[in-house]
């Protein structure tokens, strides 16, 4: 009288043979980390520039008597700091989040 519903376990074991991992061409690794790098030192030099650019601000907002151009490079000190922290963070989380990479 009842019908019982199919199992998941072929299903299940059809999934895990058909998983696809990402590669990348043949010879193109060199390049990607050619980019990566020039990408990383990029970032390196605008949380520099940020820092410097935010001090000088607060230094001549002091100097001139221009506590809007202080409050300003306080704010963008703040942020300049907290871009670093999530910069160092956000890679490790989205490594959890991601997994192995394979579908």
């Amino acid at each position: 009288m009842f019908v019982e519903a199919p199992t998941a376990a072929p299903l299940h074991a059809a999934t895990i043979l058909a998983q696809v991992c990402p590669q990348a061409p043949p010879g193109a690794q060199v390049h990607v980390d050619n980019i990566l790098g020039y990408v990383l030192w990029g970032v390196g030099i605008l949380f520099f520039l940020g820092v410097i650019i935010a001090v000088g601000a607060i230094a001549g907002g002091r100097m001139f008597g221009m506590p809007h151009a202080s409050t300003g490079g306080i704010i963008g000190l703040v942020i300049v700091f907290i871009a670093v922290i999530a910069y160092l963070i956000l890679p490790g989380i989205l490594d959890a989040m991601m997994g192995t990479g394979c579908v």
